[in-house]
């Protein structure tokens, strides 16, 4: 448990898990549908006027919604070091959010939910679930909360994927991707390994055909997988510098098969820690929802096809140690979108961590992230429904609102708000000495602008190429929706580089 005051300045501080209940539900990639659903959830920022500043962060197989923060246990959030203030997960810019999935056992519907039906927990009566189904189900959630288009979503290992599955399903509500560490479909070594861990749990005599809620949990079984599952978050060197084959406690062998070595001891370790806080059926169910995640639906499509319509700026993030999900799937994931002419960027996370360096290469995943997140759009800063001209306005008109307004630039339009000039102070000051009286005799024609989707260096390299210190903004149909000056750049770029 860390000090007040060590979390006061470098998270976002005590948070609380908040709760709500679609009673629609939801119907299921099996085909059933499921309902009431509870989704539990966490916020951390605030959400801008126009919505448009929600980062939707997707939790990993065991993971929960307590990202960031520290909750009323004291538990400090499971992606803390990329998520509060000034971090890459910036709570002062972003309204951040985190669900546990559905199937989980951290207050989303799952496994060990009360069935309505039979006022018991489901056990294995509730319905296999897929990542798709996990996604819809934070569609609602991100409805209910009037988000028309997130900023961003975000997720390592399963929370990769599903990320992948927002953009293949909702492309069109995601304005930027970071997907980490996973594939585009679960390998035969990754439903290997789950397969493992499922018999292991399953064949423990506690697990009793999945109905232990009101008995001793499987927790032999539980522990068993979740130490097997651990060994693929790791990598030899890791393992190698970490453990070595040095011996726990003693001095030399004790030729018998207690615990004899230090990596013994960890797996272990992580093994009794694990059951107090997971539920082996929700294991189960996750586990199988990542073995069913092909984004080709088993072949019958192409991964690019998949892609079609994704809009999106993507980051795709490797990791060169990470035997569980190597980097050439990353690379397939990078051509497939490629291939739709997607603007997609690969990094390598240089760690011997293995799997779970994204989850520890705090210094690494900062400085990628924050520099994929904060590339500005113009639109992102410009200000909007800003005063206009008409060509035919007198030269008084013009000063009035300039006054009035504290603004030296002022674009000037036709009819169709089409940008047909632009007058500044200066213009205004050759309008007097020279008598002039509309603003058509003395505004700018040839006006250099720049498009509301370009990046904020497009806008600042124009102003110093041309000694500006403004311009106005067009959609693409070279409509005027705003104005950009030097003052809003420098803000920007200053928090960018210097934080």
């Amino acid at each position: 448990m860390i000090e007040t005051s060590e979390y006061e300045e470098n998270t976002v501080g005590l948070v609380e898990t908040k709760y709500i209940t679609f009673e629609e539900g939801v119907q299921l990639s099996s085909g059933v549908t499921l309902k009431p659903i509870t989704v539990a959830y966490e916020t951390y920022g605030e959400l801008n006027k126009d919505k448009s500043n929600a980062i939707l962060v997707e939790p990993t197989l065991t993971a929960d919604a307590h990202v960031a923060g520290v909750n009323k246990e004291g538990q400090v959030g499971w992606w803390d070091m990329i998520v509060g203030p000034n971090k890459a997960l910036d709570t002062y810019q972003y309204f951040v959010i985190c669900t546990n999935v559905l199937g989980g056992c951290k207050g989303t519907t799952g496994p060990s939910s009360i069935n309505p039906k039979t006022k018991k927990p489901y056990g294995v009566d509730f319905p296999v679930i897929t990542i798709e189904d996990m996604v819809k189900v934070q569609k609602m959630l991100i409805d209910y909360f009037g988000i028309k288009k997130l900023y961003a979503v975000i997720g390592g290992s399963m929370g990769g994927m599903q990320v992948l599955q927002w953009l293949a399903d909702y492309p069109e509500y995601v304005r930027k991707a970071i997907v980490i560490a996973t594939s585009a479909r679960n390998s035969a070594m990754c439903i290997a390994f789950n397969q493992v861990g499922r018999v292991a749990i399953m064949s423990d005599p506690n697990w009793n055909g999945g109905d232990y809620y009101d008995k001793e949990p499987p927790r032999a079984g539980l522990a068993l997988a979740r130490m097997i599952g651990h060994i693929t978050y790791l990598s030899d060197s890791s393992m190698r510098e970490k453990f070595g084959r040095k011996l726990q406690g003693k001095e030399s062998y004790g030729y018998d098969f207690n615990i004899e070595f230090q990596v013994e001891s960890y797996l272990q370790y992580k093994g009794t820690h694990f059951v107090k806080r997971f539920d082996a059926n929700s294991y189960l169910y996750l586990t199988r929802a990542v073995d069913y995640f092909d984004l080709t639906n088993n072949g019958k499509r192409s991964l690019a096809e998949a892609f079609k319509n994704v809009k999106s700026k993507v980051l795709v993030i490797g990791i060169t140690s990470d035997w569980l999900y190597p980097t050439y799937q990353q690379k397939e994931i990078v051509l497939a979108l490629t291939a739709n002419n997607v603007d997609v960027t690969y990094q390598e996370l240089e760690s011997d961590y293995g799997h779970d360096a994204f989850l520890v290469e705090k210094g690494q995943m900062n400085y990628i992230i924050k520099n994929f997140l904060s590339k500005n759009k113009v639109r992102d800063i410009m200000t909007k429904g800003v005063k206009v001209l008409k060509p035919q306005d007198n030269i008084e008109t013009a000063a009035r609102i300039m006054i009035n307004e504290s603004v030296t630039h002022l674009p000037v339009v036709d009819e169709n708000n089409q940008l047909v000039g632009i007058v500044t102070s200066w213009d205004l000051c050759k309008a007097i000495t020279g008598h002039y009286s509309k603003i058509e005799e003395v505004m700018t024609r040839n006006v250099i602008t720049v498009n509301f989707e370009d990046d904020i260096h497009v806008a600042a390299n124009k102003m110093k190429k041309y000694d500006f210190s403004a311009l106005p903004v067009l959609d693409n149909e070279n409509k005027l929706v705003g104005m950009i000056n030097v003052e809003a750049i420098t803000t920007v770029l200053g928090k960018i580089y210097f934080p």
